[in-house]
C-alpha cells in the first residue's frame, strides 16, 4: 500500500471522529434556555394584545321586526368587553320596506353585537334615497327598534335647500309605513326653489 493510499484510509476514520467531537462540544459548552425566561414584550403591551382582540372587516346584517334590511360593515373591531367593540371605518346601510335607504357612516364608534345599538362618532355622515346630506359629531342608533338619533348640532342639506338643528332623530311612528327625520332645537332651514323644483 503506498503513502497516499496511507493518508486516505487515515483521513476517512479522523474526519468523522473529529466531526463528531465538535458535534458533541457544541451540545456540553451550549447555555440552556430557560422556558420561562420573560419575552421581549412589555406586560402591558401583552395585556393589550390580549385583551384587544381585533377582527378585519366584520360585517353584519338582519331584519328589523317590521321587515327593514339592515347591514353594518367596518374596517376593523376591536373587542373592548362583552358588550362593547370598537370600530373603524363604520358603515350602516338600512333599506326600509316603503323603500327608502338611508346610509349612516363614521370615522370610528362603538357597537353592542347582542343589543344591536351602535354609537357613530367623527366626522358622522348621513345620505338619504330621499335627497338628504347631514354632517354631526356623534350619532347613537338602535337598529333593532330602529331609532337613530344625534344628540348634538347636525347640518347638511335636504330637498328644500340646507338646513341646521340642534338635535335629529330618526325613527318610524306607530302604524306608519315609512320612517321620519326630525329636527329640533333650534332648526333653521334656508330654502333653495332650484332643489325643490328637482
Amino acid at each position: 500500500m503506498d503513502r497516499y493510499s496511507q493518508i486516505i484510509a487515515w483521513l476517512k476514520i479522523l474526519l468523522p471522529l473529529t466531526a463528531l467531537g465538535l458535534l458533541s462540544t457544541l451540545f456540553l459548552l451550549s447555555r440552556t434556555i430557560d422556558p420561562v425566561a420573560d419575552m421581549p414584550f412589555a406586560d402591558d403591551e401583552i395585556e393589550e394584545k390580549l385583551r384587544g382582540q381585533q377582527v378585519t372587516a366584520p360585517f353584519f346584517s338582519g331584519t328589523t321586526e317590521d321587515g327593514d334590511q339592515v347591514s353594518i360593515t367596518a374596517a376593523t373591531m376591536s373587542t373592548l368587553s362583552e358588550l362593547d367593540n370598537a370600530v373603524t371605518d363604520m358603515s350602516a346601510q338600512i333599506d326600509l320596506v316603503s323603500g327608502t335607504r338611508v346610509v349612516l357612516f363614521s370615522d370610528s364608534g362603538r357597537f353592542d353585537v347582542k343589543g344591536g345599538a351602535s354609537t357613530l362618532e367623527g366626522n358622522v355622515v348621513i345620505t338619504t334615497s330621499t335627497g338628504y346630506r347631514l354632517t354631526t359629531d356623534r350619532l347613537d342608533a338602535e337598529f333593532d327598534t330602529l331609532v337613530v338619533e344625534s344628540p348634538g348640532p347636525i347640518v347638511g342639506t335636504g330637498p328644500l335647500g340646507d338646513l341646521d338643528a340642534g338635535k335629529m332623530r330618526f325613527e318610524r311612528r306607530e302604524g306608519e309605513e315609512n320612517a321620519h327625520l326630525i329636527f329640533t332645537n333650534g332648526v333653521k332651514l334656508v330654502y333653495d326653489p332650484n332643489k325643490s323644483e328637482e
